[in-house]
């Protein structure tokens, strides 16, 4: 059964449950296959009202925050394994005691930080200075990036009370940059894999996408554990992997202007504040019953809320044309949206909804006044 868009409020993030397992039954036939342990990255994909699938398959979280670790630690349990490129001071222990893994940013914090650790076991993240991300912006080996340790600096070895290597050098890649990325790590870093029981390949890793080749991705952590076999664990967490085309964004048609022979189709959601990857990226989102490149039909700018200029993505064509109250529904909505939506301009942020297997709508949040209030 379909999910019915109309039955739902608006805007609304909503999740097809069924689409959600098949990519969870995916991620747990690599780690079947490849001895590896696939991990969720909140940072990607944080809804807390889908826990209870993911934790049948995941075993854990990745998390960037204390509230993250704490997130993952209260909602989902099993593995927390936390990394900030620079921790707050006052917020360590509690990071340290909700978490089963910590990885530092740099030399210097972990000598800082590590009496501090308890019985979360200590990584470092290395920079092997490569990485295949067209955009600069998601590029975490810039030359002179702030994330990670070089090997110049670790000539020396590795600090007491190392137990892990943490690289994070992929956007959305396939199987074959991460083999050429593990290539470079294990020329600058191969002699102190074998000094560490655990290796954290971040994430970027778009096993779930189609035509991703999921035999590769398993042959590389089958090389790294036959060569390095000292490495008990071999971690990836992917976020935009396990929400991958999941879910949808749900708005309503406000209103049209028409100015200058433009059509803008004026919505109840904002690319700034809902979807800032569509400016920042910039990504161009699907549209059901839409083209986004041309032919003919109904053309439309799809407007934002917000007061800002550039809210808006340009030259939708339609089949039919748009009327206020007609709902224009954006498609692989649930990695990196609500986990960065904004009150700006007091907009209502969308609420989140499960379509569930069984056919039916369950509304798990909704937002209003005292959520943009909270804030200020």
């Amino acid at each position: 059964m379909g999910i019915d868009y109309a039955a739902m409020p608006s805007p609304c993030f909503v999740l097809d449950e069924a689409r959600l397992r098949a990519n969870l039954e995916l991620l747990a036939d690599v780690q079947r296959a490849s001895g590896a342990q696939v991990i969720c990255a909140l940072k990607g994909f944080a809804m807390r009202g889908s826990f209870p699938l993911v934790r049948e398959y995941l075993p854990g979280v990745a998390a960037s925050s204390l509230a993250e670790a704490r997130l993952g630690h209260e909602e989902f349990g099993g593995e927390v394994h936390a990394y900030s490129p620079a921790y707050i001071p006052a917020d360590f222990d509690d990071v340290a005691a909700v978490s089963t893994h910590v990885t530092f940013n740099s030399l210097s914090e972990f000598e800082r930080f590590a009496p501090r650790l308890g019985s979360a076991s200590a990584g470092l993240r290395i920079n092997p200075e490569y990485a295949e991300v067209e955009t600069d912006l998601y590029n975490p080996c810039v030359p002179g990036s702030r994330l990670g340790v070089i090997a110049d600096k670790l000539e020396g070895g590795l600090p007491t009370g190392v137990e892990g290597l943490h690289f994070h050098t992929l956007c959305e890649k396939g199987s074959d940059t991460l083999e050429r990325t593990v290539e470079r790590v294990e020329a600058r870093f191969g002699s102190l894999l074998d000094l560490v029981r655990w290796l954290n390949m971040g994430g970027g890793h778009a096993i779930t996408r189609e035509g991703y080749d999921v035999e590769r991705l398993v042959g590389i952590v089958k090389g790294l554990r036959t060569r390095h076999p000292n490495l008990e664990q071999i971690i990836l967490e992917p976020g935009s992997a396990v929400g991958w085309k999941t879910g949808e964004l749900v708005s309503t048609v406000l209103d049209i202007v028409d100015n200058g022979g433009v059509r803008s189709a004026m919505l109840d959601v904002s690319f700034a504040a809902h979807m800032p990857d569509c400016l920042e990226m910039p990504y161009r989102p699907a549209v059901i019953g839409a083209s986004s490149e041309g032919g003919e039909g109904h053309r439309y700018h799809l407007g934002g809320q917000t007061c800002l200029a550039g809210d808006f993505m340009a030259d939708y064509v339609f089949a039919e044309p748009l009327k206020v109250g007609d709902r224009v529904v954006f498609l692989d909505m649930m990695h990196y949206t609500m986990v960065k939506t904004t009150t700006f301009n007091g907009v209502r942020l969308p609420s989140i909804a499960i379509w569930r297997e069984r056919g039916e709508l369950e509304v798990l949040t909704r937002f209003g006044y005292e959520d943009y209030k909270s804030r200020l």
